[in-house]
């Protein structure tokens, strides 16, 4: 039986599901922490590449939110209502959506590189850099995007550990591998920037071949047969049916943050490179947000596949409320060691300085964030994927990017009144999603 299932909720069971994604994706900040830590000693140059190719990947990764999406919401219900193989069905076929989506997503992204990252507003130097970057590290979306879907799916089932080992596994290689081909050690090319794209790909494609390996031995909660892979297009355009607003939500994520990213480049190429060094750094702080967003989402969507909508609720609140409290600890931590956290990355003042405002005002925001992620995990778990979509379209667009552009584009204010920007971004996000999950829409909505 799910841990979601067995009893009442209570804290520790939302816990026992929130930990290993959280410790998942701990694993995950800490290997991006030290690929920048290893591009940094290349210049801020080679930083705000990879800051920017890694913005690009993120955006094509992250259309697989379409795909995850609808396998969670179709997962978690099937899984409370005791359907098990339509459970595992719904994985195969969402792993088969995710790998073609991915690789489609490649060709244009290889083929207009450049043009791409000079969208971004970089210097032409950055641009060179950053499209060698991005042409290598797309070898790794497809693979990257099975792994996503596969983690999601496992997730909804209530099996939040077997992600955690395979994130382990990818997260290993990946250090490795960037020490090896940036710097070029143990007889390996020094390849620099190029060297951890490749690092990357390879990675992740190790990680879908021990994927395999799990779901051969059958030893998993979910276990598709063999004719689950049958492609099955009825499955595949339910998955998509539910999941798709929550792609179109990421992918408007993503356009938001590129011209967030122009208003920052009107500050020059040092204000760019604090936006990233800062963002891998709060990273850190986003941690348990997405790990009570899995909990809320599984507990939420099995508890209506079993049919009480009460309980769903109560696991929506319960997962809130120890997600702010965890978030709001972990943005005091960061909020007073900024500085020195900063210095790990570069030496270069203005950097530095970008780096420290930008932490403190993402560290103010933690309170809003927690609310925002959580239960917009609650909402994609029911099935409400349409309102977290209006939510970046009020928050986002209006709020952060119309008040940046009167920071930057009109009152040209010190950049460190654009990173304040993201308080009202958050504090907007969180009201609408609590004002929505509180008003019971969710209930009701057939997936």
């Amino acid at each position: 039986m799910p841990v979601s299932l067995a009893r009442e909720e209570s804290p520790r069971v939302v816990w026992a599901l929130a930990w290993p994604v959280i410790l998942a994706l701990l694993s995950e900040s800490v290997v991006a922490l030290v690929d920048m830590l290893m591009v940094a000693r290349l210049g801020a140059t080679a930083v705000a590449a990879v800051g920017v190719g890694s913005q690009i990947l993120g955006a094509v990764t992250l259309t697989m939110t379409a795909v995850a999406t609808g396998t969670i919401a179709l997962v978690a219900r099937h899984v409370g209502a005791g359907a098990r193989d339509e459970a595992s069905q719904t994985l195969a076929q969402s792993m088969i959506a995710g790998a073609a989506l991915g690789a489609v997503m490649v060709v244009p992204v290889v083929l207009w590189a450049e043009p791409i990252v000079l969208a971004f507003g970089v210097t032409p130097e950055v641009a060179e850099v950053g499209a060698r970057f991005v042409r290598f590290v797309m070898l790794s979306v497809p693979s990257s995007a099975v792994l996503f879907v596969f983690g999601s799916g496992l997730r909804a089932s209530g099996d939040t550990r077997t992600p955690l080992v395979i994130g382990i596994f990818v997260n290993v290689l990946n250090v490795a591998g960037n020490w090896l081909l940036i710097f070029g050690h143990l007889g390996f090319p020094a390849l620099g920037v190029a060297g951890s794209a490749v690092a990357t790909a390879f990675a992740y494609t190790s990680g879908v071949a021990f994927a395999c390996l799990l779901l051969v031995r059958g030893r998993l909660r979910l276990r598709p047969r063999r004719a689950d892979f049958r492609p099955r297009g009825d499955v595949i355009r339910r998955v998509l049916r539910v999941g798709y607003p929550a792609g179109i939500e990421q992918a408007l994520m993503q356009l938001g943050f590129l011209l967030y990213l122009v208003f920052a480049a009107r500050y020059g190429t040092d204000a760019i490179a604090a936006y990233f060094i800062g963002v891998r750094i709060l990273m850190l702080s986003f941690l348990p947000g997405f790990g009570f967003a899995a909990a809320s989402s599984t507990l939420v969507g099995q508890h209506l596949g079993a049919g009480n909508p009460a309980r769903a609720e109560s696991a929506g609140w319960r997962s809130t409320c120890m997600s702010v409290v965890m978030m709001s600890t972990s943005g005091l931590v960061i909020f007073l060691l900024a500085e020195p956290i900063a210095h790990l990355f570069v030496d270069e003042p203005p950097v530095v300085s970008g780096a420290v405002a930008f932490i403190h005002m993402l560290a103010i925001s933690q309170p809003f964030m927690a609310m925002d992620f959580t239960l917009g995990g609650a909402l994609r778990g029911a099935g409400d994927t349409r309102f977290p979509l209006v939510s970046v379209l009020i928050a986002f667009y209006v709020v952060r990017l119309g008040t940046s552009f009167v920071v930057a584009g009109i009152l040209h204010l010190p950049l460190v009144w654009l990173w304040g920007t993201i308080i009202g971004d958050y504090i907007v996000r969180a009201a609408l999603k609590s004002w929505r999950f509180r008003q019971g829409v969710w209930r009701t909505i057939q997936v």
